[in-house]
């Protein structure tokens, strides 16, 4: 199986010097709770930086998180959820669960958007993906969906393997369900229902809280210009030398929003 390597990142889309407002991306983000309002910050922040335009909208019970929000970051549209659908419809792509909770209310918004809208490019991550059934998946064109362990064996109903069994069985279920997955872990597994590759950029620093809903923000910015399958494999891999860089200068001392703020300097570097 491919590692992944500085070549995936020539294949990612760049903004044209003569590109105006909008042409660059548009993403929809959908999560946000009172235990879990950090996760959707982070999305947010990392993907204001890729992307032209973020559309953001949380359960109608919590708007005061919102405005919450709006006053620590203000590189977002605030949607009402009377309006979202004409926002997904406008986006290029739609990440949704970071920071929603494990409950009812969550499998019926997730399974009622995904249903309303099975075209866009979706990337399903945290509370959606736990609450979520697997046979969703089959009715989607495009989606990205970014578990655990834990999780993809709650969503799949599968037990553990070794690294060569956990890399055979990812590829089997992307086939099966149509969708790309990636698997996070010590060695992240990405796979398409073509091909797969594995990603080992990363370190012990990058087990904090929040870091997996950067990576799911990063990943999501990537897709709404990029194939599925090169955004999963490009955002990970970014996502992993954030974490190198910072592994350089502080150790495993450092958190989620410091990984956010060092992606932007990360692709500086690359000059993808």
């Amino acid at each position: 199986m491919d590692k992944i390597n500085l070549n995936l990142l020539k294949n990612l889309y760049r903004p044209p010097k003569d590109s105006h407002k909008g042409q660059n991306g548009k993403l929809t983000i959908i999560g946000g709770s009172k235990l879990f309002h950090g996760a959707s910050l982070w999305a947010l922040k990392t993907a204001s930086r890729i992307v032209d335009m973020v559309f953001y909208s949380t359960i109608e019970e919590n708007e005061a998180l919102t405005k919450r929000l709006k006053s620590e970051i203000y590189d977002f549209i605030c949607v009402p959820r009377n309006e979202l659908g004409d926002y997904i419809q406008e986006s290029d792509a739609v990440l949704i669960g970071p920071g929603l909770m494990r409950e009812k209310q969550t499998r019926e918004i997730t399974q009622s958007l995904l249903a309303k809208f099975p075209e866009k490019k979706w990337i399903i991550d945290a509370g959606s993906l736990q609450m979520m059934e697997a046979e969703w998946l089959k009715k989607l064109n495009q989606v990205i969906i970014t578990p655990h362990q834990k999780e993809f064996k709650k969503l799949f109903t599968v037990n553990n393997g070794t690294m060569e069994q956990w890399n055979n069985l990812v590829l089997q279920k992307a086939k099966e369900y149509g969708c790309v997955i990636v698997l996070k872990g010590s060695t992240d597994i990405i796979c398409s229902p073509q091909k797969c590759m594995v990603n080992t950029t990363g370190n012990e620093g990058m087990t904090k809280g929040g870091t997996g809903d950067v990576l799911a923000g990063l990943i999501a910015a990537l897709a709404c210009k990029n194939d599925l399958f090169l955004a999963a494999g490009a955002g990970i891999y970014i996502n992993g030398l954030a974490g190198d860089a910072l592994y350089q200068r502080v150790g495993p001392y450092f958190n989620a929003t410091d990984l956010s703020e060092e992606i932007p300097k990360i692709l500086k570097k690359l000059r993808y």
